[in-house]
């Protein structure tokens, strides 16, 4: 039995880096690499290097793509016994571009896995992972890449009322799919400043503040990170605020997803409060201090 579900998004990262400063229209010497991604796989692989056994649940379509994607996931031990394969659908992919600032530029390309509604929850329905008379009552990681629909209906889904639920919402753009969710009584939410900005309709100048306004709007407990500055967690026994180590940053594709991972690794291994932030902060600054080309 898994210790976690991961679900949704799980596709190619072409990710372009370079050392230089980038804006519009530049055309500088750089790196270009091509890895397994996506938000639900990348959380997934960060939980396995924490001792976790988590299981993806997306789609993949049926083509080289997505056999390649599946026996790199199970290189990497995760639990893809659990993927829905489709013959109609492409493999889902993510291209982003880089420079000495961090993240210039990206675009998601999620339509297979959005196409996929509802279907990718089929094994906690059929008895798998879970039904209506026993439904999973562990941890399970979800991404902003599933439709504002899907995860409107995972509120108010009884298959779920057991459930710790993780949220991330992938991107800034799709920030506020995590509305539906903010009120369920399971749910911890993981935003970084500017995705607190835009589901909450205005702008917090710390990380505190966005987390004390995604509070105000119901949120149970939320996280929220704020780059090299100060990130703060609220929720029903107040607020702490913890600083991230100072490194130099290489990579920021992925990082999101690595600070979750950790402290839900974190959380799982007994620790809590301040020192499940402070694990998961020193785990994400060698993650984005080291690059993966």
């Amino acid at each position: 039995r898994p210790d976690i579900l991961c679900i949704g998004s799980v596709l190619w990262d072409v990710i372009g880096r370079t050392g230089r400063e980038m804006g519009l229209g530049h055309d500088v010497p750089g790196r270009i690499s091509r890895l397994p991604g996506g938000v639900a796989l990348n959380i997934a692989q960060a939980l396995v290097r924490e001792g976790m056994r988590p299981a993806l649940r997306t789609v993949l379509g049926r083509d080289a793509a997505g056999e390649d994607l599946a026996r790199a996931g199970k290189a990497m031990a995760l639990d893809c016994n659990f993927i829905t394969w489709h013959d109609d659908l492409p493999t889902d992919q993510y291209m982003a571009i880089e420079g000495s600032g961090g993240l210039v530029a990206a675009i998601a390309d999620a339509h297979s896995l959005e196409l996929a509604g509802d279907t990718i929850l089929a094994p906690l329905t059929d008895g798998r992972l879970g039904d209506q008379t026993a439904p999973w009552s562990g941890i399970i990681a979800l991404d902003g890449n599933l439709t504002e629909d899907l995860l409107g209906g995972i509120a108010d889904n009884p298959l779920f009322v057991a459930a710790d639920l993780r949220l991330a919402p992938a991107s800034p753009g799709k920030a506020r799919r995590l509305l539906p969710l903010l009120t369920h009584p399971g749910a911890t939410i993981y935003v970084n400043r500017i995705e607190a900005d835009l589901i909450c309709g205005t702008r917090f100048e710390t990380a505190e503040q966005a987390a004390r306004g995604l509070r105000s709007l119901g949120a149970r407990r939320v996280l929220v990170t704020d780059g090299g500055n100060e990130m703060a967690e609220a929720g029903p026994d107040g607020v702490l605020i913890a600083l991230p180590p100072p490194v130099d940053v290489l990579r920021v594709t992925g990082a999101g997803d690595t600070f979750m991972a950790a402290h839900i690794a974190a959380e799982a291994r007994g620790l809590t409060g301040s020192a499940a932030l402070d694990a998961a902060l020193k785990i994400t600054a060698i993650y984005v201090s080291e690059t993966s080309l």
